[in-house]
């Protein structure tokens, strides 16, 4: 490590020439790890959105039972009471007609214009029951069999397209990431190998004058790694302008979509792009590596 730090100037130096040596070729490389990273962030963004949200329903997961046409309003109570009762249900509330009405009107917005095309209330009371998602399958037996229920609706089928979307991005972030993993150690470890090959005759003096491997190598190492770092920096900077734009349009457009906090999945992606740009750099920058020595022995 003195010996690094004592020789640090050197070896920016030299890292400095390898990257003018092939200058163009070493742009590309860095504009294409920074968009291969930031594909890489998209996904993981895109899961961890759909995770918050699959995580936000099943805390408010609910079913809606209704009852049977003329039930009235105590036979009713008396029902939301009974259901208040089953293992699994956290809360039951009874909806009537006008609740019901006004409930729809929030959820049309500036189309709840339609509604006064009716001329009598289109909608039916119901009980609300909030419940634990896990338990679902026995709660809606145990209110269907219940009498004065007439059917139960459930949102179930959301909520499983919800998760199967989810498993989808995950699935999808982990063949990225191995595609990113593959692709930018085969980008860094051939700018390695092109670098090393046309320096070849240096190396070979060095060789000649008894410097060792690590020496010779070290310049190259820094070359991988500040091409990766480099496009993670690319590759941090546009999602972060890419989160900040789509929070400002969603929270005006879609403001009841749960997203996480912004901090906190910037924080969480910036970690994750500089620390896997870093692993991938030094890897792929070692794997090229591997050519010194026949670059060496071809000196010989």
């Amino acid at each position: 490590m003195k010996n690094v730090l004592y020789n640090l100037g050197y070896f920016l130096k030299e890292a400095k020439k390898i990257i003018q040596l092939n200058l163009l070729s070493n742009i590309f490389s860095f504009l294409g790890t920074g968009l291969i990273l930031f594909m890489l962030a998209m996904v993981v963004c895109g899961w961890s959105i759909g995770n918050r949200l699959v995580e936000m329903l099943q805390k408010e997961a609910e079913i809606n039972a209704y009852f049977q046409e003329g039930t009235d309003e105590q036979d009713a109570l008396k029902l939301v009471e009974t259901i208040k009762n089953i293992e699994g249900v956290s809360d039951a509330v009874l909806i009537d007609e006008a609740e019901a009405f006004r409930r729809m009107e929030e959820v049309l917005g500036e189309e709840a214009y339609i509604l006064d095309l009716f001329e009598d209330n289109p909608f039916e009371a119901y009980i609300e029951v909030r419940i634990h998602l896990d338990d679902i399958d026995t709660i809606l037996e145990e209110v269907k069999n219940l009498d004065g229920i007439d059917y139960v609706r459930d949102n179930r089928e959301v909520l499983d397209r919800i998760q199967s979307i989810t498993e989808g991005l995950k699935y999808l972030g982990y063949l990225i990431f191995a595609a990113v993993g593959i692709t930018t150690l085969v980008i860094v470890s051939h700018m390695i190998r092109q670098g090393i090959y046309n320096n070849r005759d240096q190396i070979n003096t060095l060789r000649l004058l008894g410097a060792p491997n690590s020496f010779i190598g070290f310049p190259f190492v820094l070359v991988g790694m500040l091409l990766t770092l480099g496009g993670g920096i690319l590759s941090a900077v546009l999602i972060v302008v890419l989160i900040n734009m789509g929070y400002g349009q969603m929270s005006g457009t879609l403001p009841f979509i749960p997203l996480p906090p912004r901090d906190e999945l910037i924080s969480g992606l910036l970690i994750l792009i500089m620390s896997t740009s870093i692993i991938l750099g030094l890897a792929g920058s070692l794997f090229g590596l591997s050519s010194i020595k026949n670059t060496g022995n071809n000196g010989q």
